[in-house]
Formats: structure tokens, sequence, C-alpha cells
């Protein structure tokens, strides 16, 4: 009985993918075994024994083979760039040209435990806003189909004139109960509409400019963008990558479609001897005046690595300080919603009751 589960979770894990935390453990331990100096195709044959994740072990495993037959390992490791990213090759290429795997190792480390820490502290954020929605709408629900029923037969009995509000409620509380998988059907039509919106092309881009401009989520995600665009650069620039290719990558990287597209024609705006202040200062709503000035003193200076060290930093301690505060700054966002929903339920219910009352 355990072989098949054994199969089974490994078949799970193959579907999955590789979490970021098992290629931080990847990354660290070759690092650690490069440095003790043992060869690169023994290192990665150790971790392959050490891997429990499935589909690592098994590029693990292909990328010993290849190594031992003479292939590069950024080769080996660029036909996996669902697991391995542009930003990850590039530099283990860059690392073999330069002949400084360790260092380079070690860069990937601290690139990858900070999108870690960054990804984490979003993801735990997001939980408590979450949970409170997914709660008011089964108990918006529930209301509709065990609560509203019972209340609303009594207006219906004394064949009163009902207002507006009332007639409403009671007319999505029928269609509700008397037409449950037609409301689940219309449910599951929109919800597979708006996710295929999304995933199309000028769908995404507009997505993705609405959230830049929300209210709550739009700093947050701009500090998030802002955050992975300067620890990007700060680790491709340590491993002396033109600046031009740093930027094609780093385009990759950031996860808002409109912050790619300014990067990437940065990029193209570099390749004609622009600076890197001047095409990221006509966007100053997504790069603040302290960015962009912070840029051109590391131009002047030619100290931009340390300069988007520091960047990096503070926009991902913004970040962490953000998330830690969220939950005070949605709570009365949230407020306000369930507010507006029991206020409309509410006068629904009582307004009928009102009237009734006053013709006794």
């Amino acid at each position: 009985m355990a072989n098949p589960l054994k199969r089974l979770n490994q078949w799970f894990s193959m579907i999955q993918g590789v979490p970021l935390s098992q290629k931080i453990f990847f990354v660290q331990n070759l690092q650690v075994m490069i440095k003790a100096g043992l060869p690169l195709a023994q290192a990665l044959n150790a971790l392959t024994a050490q891997s429990t994740n499935a589909k690592l072990k098994r590029i693990t495993l292909d990328a010993y083979q290849q190594i031992e037959a003479g292939q590069t390992l950024s080769t080996v490791l660029a036909k996996y760039p669902r697991v391995f990213p542009k930003v990850f090759i590039a530099m283990i290429r860059a690392a073999e040209v330069s002949g400084n795997l360790e260092n380079i190792l070690g860069q990937l480390v601290i690139q990858m435990k900070k999108d870690y820490e960054l990804i984490s502290k979003v993801k735990g954020a997001m939980t408590y806003p979450v949970v409170v929605l997914i709660a008011m709408i089964g108990i918006g629900i529930g209301m509709m189909i065990f609560v509203i029923p019972k209340i609303t037969s009594i207006f219906t009995e004394m064949a009163a004139q009902l207002p507006l509000p009332t007639r409403l409620l009671i007319g999505l509380s029928n269609f509700v109960n008397y037409h449950g998988i037609i409301t689940g059907a219309i449910v599951i039509i929109l919800t597979a509409a708006v996710v295929i919106f999304i995933r199309h092309p000028r769908g995404q881009y507009l997505f993705h400019r609405l959230l830049l401009h929300s209210p709550v989520i739009g700093p947050i995600i701009k500090k998030i963008n802002l955050a992975r665009f300067a620890r990007t650069l700060n680790s491709l620039i340590k491993t002396d990558i033109p600046i031009v290719q740093s930027f094609q990558i780093t385009a990759h990287v950031v996860g808002n479609l409109i912050y790619r597209e300014i990067i990437t024609a940065t990029g193209r705006e570099l390749k004609t001897g622009s600076t890197i202040n001047a095409p990221l200062s006509q966007h100053a709503d997504l790069f603040p005046p302290v960015v962009t000035q912070m840029i051109q003193v590391g131009e002047q200076s030619g100290n931009l690595e340390e300069l988007f060290d520091e960047l990096a930093t503070f926009y991902e301690n913004d970040v962490h300080e953000t998330m830690n505060n969220l939950s005070s700054i949605i709570e009365p966002v949230l407020i306000v919603i369930l507010g507006i929903a029991v206020a409309a339920m509410a006068i629904a219910i009582i307004m009928p009751m009102y009237s009734l009352t006053s013709q006794i």
C-alpha cells in the first residue's frame, strides 16, 4: 500500500511544481558544497539524493547527467523555465563565464530569500481579509436561503403593498431558493468570464492598471514592484551582466505589466545612450522622485550597485511594515461594506413592518 501512496505523492509533486522554499534549499546547499570544494557534478548528485520534491529531484538528476556529459549548468536549467526564471539562468551563466559560481550562488540565495519573505508577508497579510470576505458571502447566502424566506412570508401572506427594497429582497431570495442551479451556473459563468478576461493580454493589462489605481491595493503593489525591480538589478549588476540585458531580464521579474512595459522601454532607451534616470523620471506616479534621484546620484558616482541595494532594502522594509498594518487598514473598509449590506437588508425588512404597524 505504501508504494502506490508514494507514487501518488510524487505525481502530485510533479504537478504542483517546485516551491520557492525548495529552490532556496537547492541553491543554498549547492553553494555550500561548491564552497567546500566538491565538483559541480558530485554536488548535484548529492542534491538528487537529498531532494524531497519529485520534480526538483528529476531536474537535479538531469543536470548531474548532462554535466557529466559535458553540458553547462545554465544550459541544463534553461530547459526548465517554469522552475528557474530568466534572472536565475542569466546569473548562473554569468558565474560560468567569470568562474565565480560560489559567490553568485550566494547572491541568488539572498535574492530568493528576500522574495520568499516578501511573498510570505503578502500572503499572510491577505489571509485575514479573504477569510472575512468569504465569511460575509457565506452568511449572506445563508440569510437568503434560510432567514429571509421565513421573515418575508409574513408580508406575502398579508398581501400588503410592499416597498421596492423589500420586493427586490424577496425576489432575490426566491430566485436563489427556487433556481439554485441557474444561480450556481450564473456564478460559474461570470467567474469564468472574469478569469478569461484577466488572462487575455488586453484584459490583463487593463486589470493591472486598475490595480495600480486602487485606493488600498495600489500603493502596496507599487512598493512590491519597486522592491523587486531594485533587488533584481542589484543582483544582476553584481554579476557584471551588461546594464541593457539586466533591464531586459528585470522586466520579466516584476509582476505588474505596466511596470514591465516601462522597464522594457527603459532598456531600449539605454541602447541609444540614455541614462537610466531619464526614461524612469517620466513616470513619477510609478517611480517616485526619491527613486529616480537616487538612481541619478548612482549613475553620476558610478555606485549603482549600492544604491539599488539601499532602494531594495527600503521598499522591502516598507512592504513588511505595510503588511503588518494591513489588517488595521482594511478593517474599516470591510466594516463599511458589511454595514452597507446589513443596512440595506434591515431597511428592506423594517420598512414594510413600519407601514403595517401604522395601518393598525
